[in-house]
């Protein structure tokens, strides 16, 4: 520990405070939080939460849904130009014409997207509960949003229904080929392919494994295997290098980096602390309406 995580961990003591934090953040982040995980159970854990005061290390669609869940609790954004490329590709318009177009779909919605959005649409899903939540819904038409390869992805797992996609795309999973694929394959034979459904087709059907940041970490630890190529964020194989020294983790691109995920420092979560900043605050009608959504997720 150094000097400005002991000084964090001593505020959040002081403060009665929770640190949420995501498995893309940085190494140092990581050790100061209360728990790390992926999307789903930072919302899981931010509604449970007995404390007062939430730091979200993460992106603003994460604290927002941290704030939706507890509306009547501070929510913090240590970084608050953290944004998510992906939640910027779709407004609420975009949704309400889609609904328009086809007035028999249930609107499902990645986790991945602003509050205003998630007000507009029926259920939230994250990368781990996605195939069940669409699985789950009775109607046989779909609006999936706004990841058009996660969207793929459940399509192929979900036949009978119909999945509309929108044109939206996580830009570090998106830019993975198959010749990227094949390349780290050939350079190691042994080591089996863990992969985040936010990729492409092309990159999925030579994996091992197709799951959420938090599956994949599973599937790591739990599996007999010891070598893994690690695709998505190169947060997840920092954090299995940690965890599992004994076993050997390679990212499957060099520069699968979320630089928004990266832009929260440890001294961005220690001025929060100290000062309080910088809060999340949502109108109390879109609160109420993109609640919902969240709440038939969890």
């Amino acid at each position: 520990m150094n000097e400005i995580q002991e000084r964090i961990l001593a505020l959040k003591k002081e403060k009665k405070a929770l640190i949420l934090a995501h498995y893309y953040q940085s190494m140092d982040i990581q050790e100061i939080a209360d728990y790390v995980s992926d999307s789903f159970d930072m919302a899981r854990h931010a509604r449970n939460a007995g404390e007062d005061l939430l730091i979200i290390c993460g992106v603003r669609f994460m604290a927002e849904s941290a704030k939706i869940l507890n509306p009547n609790k501070t929510v913090l954004l240590p970084s608050p130009e953290s944004g998510c490329p992906m939640a910027d590709m779709i407004k609420p318009a975009d949704v309400l014409a889609l609904r328009a177009k086809y007035p028999d779909a249930a609107v499902v919605c990645y986790i991945n997207s602003s509050a205003a959005v998630k007000a507009v649409c029926d259920v939230c899903c994250t990368s781990s509960s996605a195939t069940e939540i669409v699985r789950a819904c009775p109607e046989k038409q779909i609006i999936f949003l706004p990841d058009r390869n996660l969207g793929a992805f459940i399509a192929s797992k979900i036949p009978e229904k119909e999945i509309i996609l929108y044109d939206g795309f996580c830009p570090v999973h998106d830019c993975i080929s198959e010749k990227d694929v094949l390349a780290v394959k050939s350079s190691f034979p042994d080591a089996k392919l863990l992969i985040h459904p936010e990729c492409r087709e092309e990159a999925l059907v030579h994996a091992d494994f197709i799951g959420s940041t938090e599956g994949m970490i599973r599937e790591a630890l739990e599996s007999v295997g010891t070598e893994f190529i690690i695709g998505t964020e190169f947060g997840v194989v920092e954090r299995l290098r940690k965890i599992a020294p004994n076993k050997r983790f390679h990212p499957l691109k060099d520069d699968l980096l979320c630089q928004d995920m990266k832009m929260t420092l440890l001294s961005d979560v220690l001025h929060s602390l100290e000062a309080g900043e910088y809060e999340i605050t949502l109108d109390e009608d879109g609160i109420k309406a993109a609640r919902n959504s969240l709440n038939r997720m969890i």
